[in-house]
C-alpha cells in the first residue's frame, strides 16, 4: 500500500470494511480526527438507493485552486464532485456485489495515487454512485475554508491535514474538540501535548502543507498522470472536445460550440417546407419517421442509448394544447431520449425539433436525412427564411403542436450542468400564450463502454411542471420571467439529482463558488 508523510496503512482500512463484515449491508466509517455533534442515527437512516456511498464534497478541492485542478487534471473528477472520505455512509452490500475491493486492488496495480491516496482511489471507484450529503456532516476545519454556517452548527467537525487541536490550542474550532474530549481518559495528555508542541514541529507541519501542494502541482504536470493515461485509451477527438469544454467553462463561453461540425451554407426560403404541407415533404417525413423508429429501437436494444427513467410524466401527459419544450443539449441522441419520454408519458402530441442551419443543410448520410425530414425546424442565417421559420413555429404552436428548443444554444458533449439560457424559445411562448415545459436530462456513467472509450451515459429525463407566461408583465419582462423560472427549475433538478449546488469553474465565479459550496 502506497504510504507517505503522515499517511499510514490504517487509512486504507475503510476499503476493507464491507468484506471484513459480510453480515452488514450498511455501515458508517468516521476518521478519528473528528468531533461528532449530532445524532449519528439520522445519518445512518438516510437512503442510499443504488449509490455505493454517502459522502460530503471535499472542500479543499472545491475552494483551493491547486487541489481543485489536481482532482480535475489528475483524478478526472470535477472539483465540486470529489468527496472527502473522512465520513462515509457505506452501502456494504452493493460494494461487495460490485467487488469494490477487487477493483481497488487492480486499480492500485495500474496506478499509484500520491496526494490523497485512498481518497483518490475511492473517488475513482465510486464515480457517479455517490449520494452527496449536507456538508454539515463533514465540516472540514482549516483556516482558509469557508462555509455558509458557523462551525458550531456542524454535525461533525473534521480537523483535516495539520489542523489538530491536540497540537494547536488556538486551532479553529478547538473549543468544540476540547469540550468533547473533556471527559476522556486521555484529556490531560492531549492538553500536555498541545502545550508542549514545539516550534520545530510547527515548522515540520508548515513544510508538510507546502510539500503536499507541490506534490499536487507535480502530478498535474506529469505526462503519465492517471487522467492522461486513461485518455490515451480513448478517441482523441472526444478527448479534445472534453478539454475544450473545460476551457470554455473557465472562460465563460457557454454558448460556443466545441464540435467540428460539417461546413454550413445558408438555407434559402424556397428550400424548406416547414409545415410539410407538400406531397413530397409528406412522403419524406413518413419515411424518415419509419427510419427513426427503426434506428431508435436499434440503439435502445444495443444500449447505445440508455434511458433509465422518466420522472414527471404527469406534467407532460396533462398538457392539452401547444407548448414550447426546453431541454439541455449534450448529445446528438438527446432528442431521441425526449422521444422516449413522450412515448412513456402517453403524450400523443407531435414533437417538432428546432435545429441548427448546418445540421439541415450540410449533415451527410442517414443522420442528414433525419435532420432534413423528421419533424425538424431549421434555423437560418437568411432573414427571409427566418421569417418563414417564425411563421411556421407560431402556427404549429397555435395548432397544438409541441416544439422542442435547446435554449442553451450550444451542444457540450456529456456536460451535466445547466448552462445560461438564450431568450428565443421564450419569445415564442409569450407571443403565442403557450406554456414552457422545462425538461432536464441528468446522467451517470453506465457499465457499458462506447467505441470512443468513454462510458455510455445512463439518462434520467426530468419533466418539470409547465410554466406559463405572466400576462400582467410587458413582453420583455414576461420573457425574462420565463427564463428565470426555467433556470430555477433546471437548477432544482440538478441539485436534487446530483446532491450538489450548481457551480461553474469560471475565473469570475471562483470566489462565489467557494462561498456557495
Amino acid at each position: 500500500l502506497p504510504l507517505r508523510h503522515y499517511y499510514t496503512k490504517t487509512t486504507y482500512f475503510r476499503l476493507f470494511i464491507p468484506d471484513m463484515f459480510p453480515q452488514y449491508d450498511k455501515a458508517i466509517y468516521i476518521d478519528s480526527d473528528t468531533v461528532l455533534r449530532a445524532d449519528i442515527a439520522k445519518l445512518y437512516d438516510l437512503e442510499l438507493s443504488d449509490n455505493l456511498v454517502g459522502a460530503c464534497p471535499e472542500q479543499v478541492m472545491a475552494q483551493m485552486d491547486i487541489y481543485g485542478e489536481y482532482c480535475e487534471s489528475v483524478v478526472g473528477i470535477s472539483r465540486d464532485r470529489f468527496f472527502n472520505a473522512g465520513l462515509l455512509l457505506m452501502n456494504c452490500r452493493l460494494m461487495r456485489e460490485g467487488d469494490l475491493l477487487g477493483r481497488f486492488s487492480r486499480l492500485m496495480g495500474e496506478y499509484e495515487f500520491t496526494v490523497t491516496q485512498d481518497e483518490d482511489y475511492l473517488n475513482v471507484l465510486c464515480k457517479d454512485r455517490v449520494r452527496y450529503l449536507d456538508t454539515r456532516w463533514n465540516t472540514e476545519v482549516a483556516g482558509e475554508l469557508k462555509y455558509p454556517y458557523p462551525d458550531g452548527e456542524a454535525f461533525m467537525l473534521h480537523y483535516i491535514m495539520v489542523n489538530k487541536p491536540w497540537h494547536y490550542e488556538n486551532c479553529r474550532a478547538a473549543e468544540y474538540f476540547f469540550e468533547a474530549a473533556r471527559g476522556a481518559s486521555m484529556y490531560s495528555e492531549m492538553l500536555a501535548e498541545a502545550r508542549g508542541y514545539t516550534d520545530a514541529q510547527r515548522e515540520r507541519d508548515r513544510r508538510s502543507a507546502e510539500n503536499l501542494a507541490e506534490m499536487a502541482r507535480g502530478e498535474i504536470l506529469r505526462e503519465d498522470n492517471y487522467r492522461r493515461a486513461c485518455e490515451r485509451k480513448k478517441d482523441p477527438e472526444r478527448v479534445r472536445v472534453t478539454r475544450l469544454i473545460e476551457q470554455y467553462e473557465r472562460e465563460g463561453r457557454f454558448d460556443t460550440d466545441v464540435e467540428n461540425d460539417p461546413p454550413s451554407r445558408t438555407l434559402l426560403p424556397d428550400e424548406i417546407d416547414y409545415e410539410r404541407r407538400g406531397v413530397l415533404a409528406k412522403i419524406k417525413t413518413f419515411f424518415s419517421a419509419v427510419a427513426a423508429r427503426v434506428f431508435l429501437n436499434k440503439i435502445l436494444r444495443k444500449r447505445l442509448l440508455i434511458v433509465k427513467e422518466v420522472k414527471g410524466r404527469e406534467n407532460l401527459s396533462a398538457l392539452k394544447g401547444g407548448a414550447v419544450v426546453t431541454c439541455n443539449h449534450f448529445n446528438p441522441f438527446d432528442s431521441f431520449a425526449m422521444h422516449v419520454a413522450y412515448e412513456r408519458s402517453g403524450q400523443k402530441k407531435r414533437l417538432y425539433r428546432v435545429i441548427r442551419e448546418g445540421n439541415y443543410t450540410s449533415f451527410p448520410g442517414f443522420y442528414g436525412f433525419l435532420m432534413r425530414n423528421f419533424y425538424t425546424l431549421p434555423l437560418s442565417s437568411n432573414l427571409k427564411t427566418m421569417i418563414k421559420f417564425n411563421r411556421a413555429a407560431d402556427k404549429l404552436l397555435l395548432e397544438g403542436a409541441h416544439v422542442l428548443f435547446y435554449p442553451e444554444q450550444s451542444m457540450w458533449w456529456n456536460y451535466r450542468k445547466p448552462k445560461p439560457l438564450k431568450p428565443g424559445a421564450y419569445r415564442f411562448a409569450v407571443k403565442n400564450r403557450v406554456p414552457v415545459l422545462p425538461c432536464f436530462i441528468t446522467m451517470r456513467d453506465s457499465e457499458a463502454q462506447g467505441a470512443d472509450g468513454y462510458p455510455i451515459q445512463e439518462y434520467t429525463v426530468h419533466i418539470c411542471k409547465p410554466i406559463y407566461p405572466n400576462e400582467a408583465l410587458c413582453y420583455k419582462d414576461a420573457i425574462a420571467d420565463l427564463m428565470e423560472k426555467n433556470k430555477r427549475a433546471w437548477e432544482a433538478v440538478y441539485e436534487q439529482e446530483y446532491g450538489i449546488k450548481v457551480a461553474y469553474n469560471t475565473e469570475k465565479t471562483k470566489e462565489q463558488n467557494a462561498l456557495r459550496a
